[in-house]
């Protein structure tokens, strides 16, 4: 009985290691995922600039009249 017992855990380790062996080395990865965040990150980033850009040009201008003197 004990020896079947650990033929079946052993047959269970030995299947884990081959399934977590064959996700580590696949080199597929989830490249749709991190095209979709590095878009949507570039979209906030445009998004961003196109609302703040003109009062940060402004306020930039204000700065260096301060500072000039002009």
């Amino acid at each position: 009985m004990y020896a079947t017992a650990a033929s079946t855990i052993t047959r269970g380790v030995l299947a884990a290691r081959r399934r977590l062996a064959d996700t580590v080395h696949d080199e597929r990865g989830d490249v749709p995922g991190w095209v979709l965040i590095t878009l949507m990150t570039a979209g906030l980033v445009v998004l961003i600039w196109a609302l703040a850009g003109p009062a940060l040009g402004q306020l930039f201008q204000q700065a260096i009249a301060r500072v000039s003197g002009l």
